[in-house]
């Protein structure tokens, strides 16, 4: 079976076990979902949920965002640690929103890599799950289980990963793919114990790298 191959039916079978995969950041403008992108480094989604609640509270939108200070924002995200260099990048970021592009973010991804704090992983995401374009999030679990599939060699670096994964994914699946690897890494091929094989939807034909 080829890489492509091998894509393809992982694919299918990973749509057949997630078929409601998605984000697990809360947000419905896509200016919060890059304040909780931002927030979501190294600290869990349902953390991140809880803790924006409070920030959208008191700054419903980019522009009342952008005025604040980065202390201020800095109080309420603490709890998602490294509070003042997320809380530093947020307000560079709302306030670049709003002086440049309208408070709006862009639909394009080179440009939201030029936001503070926006890297390769951040913008894939707001370009797969805002704006419906094609992109490939390589977070850990896509790191680690791509690897393990077999889909790249040994590969760590993320915008390596990404680069080979763009080689064999449909573009069109990208996004929903990743998510549903992060489902499947939560719940079956999990990092900190013994992946659980013996109940993985892909065990007949996956080469189980590393495990």
């Amino acid at each position: 079976m080829t890489k492509e191959e091998l894509a393809l039916e992982i694919i299918r079978r990973l749509k057949k076990e997630y078929p409601d995969a998605g984000c697990t950041l809360d947000y419905n403008e896509a200016w919060k979902l890059l304040v909780s992108v931002r927030l979501a480094a190294q600290c869990t989604d349902a953390r991140v949920n809880v803790v924006v609640q409070d920030l959208y509270a008191k700054y419903p939108t980019v522009e009342a965002l952008a005025e604040a200070e980065p202390e201020e924002i800095e109080a309420i995200v603490r709890p998602c640690g490294l509070g003042k260099s997320k809380a530093r990048d947020i307000s560079a970021c709302m306030r670049m929103l709003r002086d440049e592009y309208g408070g709006k973010v862009p639909d394009d991804f080179n440009t939201l890599l030029k936001l503070p704090g926006v890297g390769r992983k951040s913008a894939n995401l707001i370009m797969g799950d805002v704006f419906g374009k094609p992109a490939i999030v390589t977070d850990t679990h896509c790191i680690r289980l791509t690897n393990r599939m077999g889909l790249v060699d040994g590969i760590k670096e993320p915008k390596k990963v990404e680069m080979a994964l763009w080689k064999i994914i449909p573009p069109e699946e990208g996004s929903d793919f990743c998510h549903r690897l992060v489902m499947h890494g939560r719940e079956v091929c999990t990092a900190r114990t013994k992946p659980y094989c013996d109940r993985c939807c892909l065990k007949d034909i996956c080469p189980k790298i590393g495990v």
